[in-house]
């Protein structure tokens, strides 16, 4: 199977690229893992986060999370967690370049980076809703990128909005073109880098301390509940009819 995340440098730009396109890149906990390293361990300027094939993340793996024991939630909504607060910790800017779907998680990886570029093609959603495990972790960073009303739309219905709806809802700061968006990602990236390295790494800092002071709380509080509601009849229902392409029946337990 191929890496997890390909990552490149152009200068002062870093390039971190899930590669399980023919899984449409599932968060799985080793693509978590690398993500984390990949996104931590670098001295670039600017970081820009892409994705290889027609979609950008489908969020975590539901094969991977079917029949677990409870540590395996407990660990790996800990390490989402531990994921997204880092790309908000970290001294670089973090631009998403989304193509195709992103939802739960992968909606949340775009939410948690400082800007997003979409293509026209992107598509997002918290879908949790219809495979029995409410987006919990996700909702911390699009409600905060999107607010308390179209957050509630988007969790509790599950749907799809297109790359204008999320660029008006607050999502993505832009939507180009499927055949332009490497390269726009790459321009904002390039722009941004010819600033001083301490002055954005200062300004990032700042910027995230005065407007989330209670982040890692929301984490903290979040991340339980959804390790908690991963290991119920409902959600093991919900994942097992998912992957079996039928409709779940739920049991409320």
């Amino acid at each position: 199977m191929s890496e997890p995340v390909l990552v490149t440098r152009e200068g002062p730009i870093l390039t971190v690229t899930l590669n399980r396109p023919e899984r449409r890149n599932p968060l799985s906990l080793e693509t978590i893992a690398a993500l984390y390293d990949a996104l931590t361990g670098s001295d670039a300027t600017v970081i820009v986060l892409a994705a290889t094939g027609p979609a950008f993340s489908a969020g975590h793996d539901l094969r991977e999370m079917t029949d677990r024991a409870p540590e395996f939630y407990d660990d790996l909504f800990r390490a989402c967690g531990e994921l997204m607060l880092a790309i908000h910790d970290l001294p670089q800017p973090v631009i998403a370049s989304v193509q195709g779907i992103a939802t739960a998680a992968g909606c949340q990886l775009v939410a948690a980076c400082d800007l997003a570029v979409a293509a026209t093609s992107a598509r997002f959603a918290t879908p949790g809703v219809r495979v029995g495990l409410f987006c919990t972790t996700p909702m911390v960073e699009v409600a905060r990128a999107v607010g308390r009303r179209r957050a509630m739309q988007m969790l509790l219905t599950g749907d799809l909005i297109d790359a204008p709806t999320a660029a008006e809802w607050g999502l993505v700061n832009e939507v180009v073109p499927d055949d332009h968006l490497a390269a726009r990602a790459m321009e904002l990236a390039a722009q941004i880098a010819t600033a001083s390295p301490l002055v954005l790494a200062t300004g990032k800092r700042a910027f995230y301390a005065n407007l989330e002071p209670g982040l890692p709380g929301a984490y903290d509080h979040a991340g339980p509940i959804m390790a908690a509601s991963a290991g119920t009849d409902d959600a093991q229902e919900g994942f097992a009819a998912f992957l079996e392409k039928r409709a779940p029946t739920w049991t409320g337990t």
